[in-house]
């Protein structure tokens, strides 16, 4: 059995608190080790589930202790990239949450440190560790809603919160970089396509989309289809994920916060066949992604979600803020 991975966390953030920590508490190969944060306070929900945890009054004592292996980053998204590269001149490696950058050039800088440490350093796009995602993806490879034609996407929550970080400038907000992320990502990951033509409309609200129409045509291996996405930080809550094919089509009903939005489902239905319906009970996102990330830190099998991958919805995100103009 290899080794535990030591993890340290920077940042205290509520969505740390309750879905990463967990999930590096509890996954298998992972130990939950180190908290970095300047308030004392913001770590008692953590030691709640983990008593045994360091606090370190800064994110800088958290990469200077040599205890630590890997670092998860949940920062406001404008300082990804820049604690992403001090995670790796610390020779730590990183797991940091989407949008790993806020332009797709960015990206470029952690692929040369990677490619100059050999750390291992990832966005944290936890759904391709769900097994649903896997599961479409093989069905789409393998045809069995015949051609794909076109692909609906739908996810929106409702924050009018002027103070949270998804609703200012100066910290990367905006439903495209926020969800989009999602929206966009996923169709790329399943159906192994890229977009040739995307046209968008968006809404703002002091300086961010909260709601963004996305139009386009993309082309892959199994041949072109047609595409539209809505996001929205302005609406009420909604997800759902629509591959049609010239055969028949693949539902998604919690696509992206599967088990916290509703259980995981799937279906599939064909003419001549009886609706095939899959559910995931139980599976938990997060903590497949730690596992995934230790045994790749491990030796193991390849991380599923490459920097590489991230650039390409980087880029496709990068396209809809500028068409939109």
């Amino acid at each position: 059995m290899p080794e535990a991975v030591n993890w340290g966390i920077l940042g205290a953030s509520q969505f740390a608190q309750a879905r990463m920590a967990p999930a590096i508490h509890a996954a298998c190969g992972a130990r939950l080790a180190a908290l970095a944060s300047a308030d004392p306070a913001k770590a008692a929900g953590f030691r709640d589930f983990c008593p045994d945890l360091r606090v370190h009054s800064s994110y800088d004592a958290l990469l200077a202790d040599p205890a630590i292996e890997a670092v998860y980053i949940p920062l406001p998204n404008h300082l990804h990239v820049d604690w992403t590269l001090k995670g790796l001149a610390a020779g730590k490696h990183v797991l940091c949450e989407k949008p790993v950058a806020l332009r797709a050039p960015e990206i470029d800088r952690l692929i040369a440190v990677r490619e100059a440490t050999g750390l291992l350093v990832a966005e944290a796009f936890m759904i391709v560790h769900h097994p649903q995602w896997q599961r479409v993806r093989d069905w789409i490879g393998a045809a069995e809603i015949g051609a794909l034609t076109h692909v609906d996407v739908a996810f929106t929550f409702d924050n009018p919160d002027p103070a949270n970080i998804r609703n200012r400038p100066e910290t990367g907000g905006g439903s495209v970089p926020d969800i989009g992320v999602y929206a966009y990502g996923a169709v790329r990951w399943a159906t192994g396509a890229e977009p040739v033509r995307l046209t968008a409309q968006l809404r703002r609200e002091n300086g961010v989309d909260v709601f963004a129409q996305v139009w386009g045509d993309f082309d892959g291996p199994g041949g072109g289809f047609s595409y539209s996405a809505l996001t929205s930080t302005r609406l009420f809550p909604r997800q759902e994920v629509v591959f049609q094919g010239s055969r028949g089509l693949i539902r998604l009903t919690a696509p992206f916060n599967a088990g916290v939005f509703a259980e995981a489902r799937i279906e599939m239905i064909r003419a001549g066949h009886a609706t095939l319906v899959e559910t995931f009970p139980g599976v938990n996102q997060y903590v497949r992604q730690v596992e995934a990330f230790c045994a790749a830190l491990r030796g193991g099998a390849p991380f599923a979600w490459r920097l590489e991958d991230a650039r390409g919805t980087q880029e496709m995100i990068d396209r809809v803020l500028a068409s939109s103009n």
